[in-house]
């Protein structure tokens, strides 16, 4: 029996997480716009010494203070060890934040669970992935925004990382 290959089951992963939003704006209870963001983060990835990578988000807003999304890492010790990280996240934004056109805005907490995929040395591992991020999404206009972040789990130990993107 052939394993599926990675490029495969991220091909169904963005397929399903596009049938959610299709699914959310065809029976009118979607609440909001769709963010997506990218940025840098510098994060101990690695066994040896600490790593930078790139940060890739998507955003759907649920209804409350809710949003749900995808986050796709990769990270590199600049010298032997790579990462990739996926993970499926519910965003909470606390009480009294804003909502505008772009959705909420303000402090959050994310809770993130996935694949962490270390390819090190020609060889492939792969570790369940869970996290906790908090930040503070900060609009700049009626489309744009950055946010600074922080979070801490397993099998990382930290990240600090500065996202920047739009809501359509």
């Amino acid at each position: 029996m052939n394993k599926p290959t990675i490029k495969k089951q991220l091909s169904v992963l963005l397929f399903l997480s596009l049938s959610l939003v299709a699914g959310a704006q065809d029976k009118g209870d979607f609440k909001g716009p769709l963010s997506t963001g990218i940025g840098p983060e510098w994060n101990m990835n690695s066994r040896h010494n600490f790593a930078g990578g790139a940060v890739f988000g998507v955003y759907f807003n649920l209804p409350g203070r809710l949003s749900a999304g995808l986050t796709a890492t990769g990270s590199s010790n600049f010298s032997e060890i790579q990462v990739m990280e996926f993970a499926g996240l519910i965003r909470w934004y606390y009480k009294g934040m804003e909502h505008n056109a772009m959705g909420y805005t303000g402090l959050f907490t994310q809770l993130e669970g996935g694949a962490f995929l270390i390819l090190e040395e020609g060889e492939r591992t792969v570790l369940p992935l869970i996290g906790l991020r908090g930040g503070y999404r900060l609009p700049l206009g009626t489309h744009f925004y950055i946010e600074p972040c922080g979070r801490l789990g397993y099998p990382f130990a930290f990240g600090l990382g500065l996202m920047a993107g739009i809501s359509f």
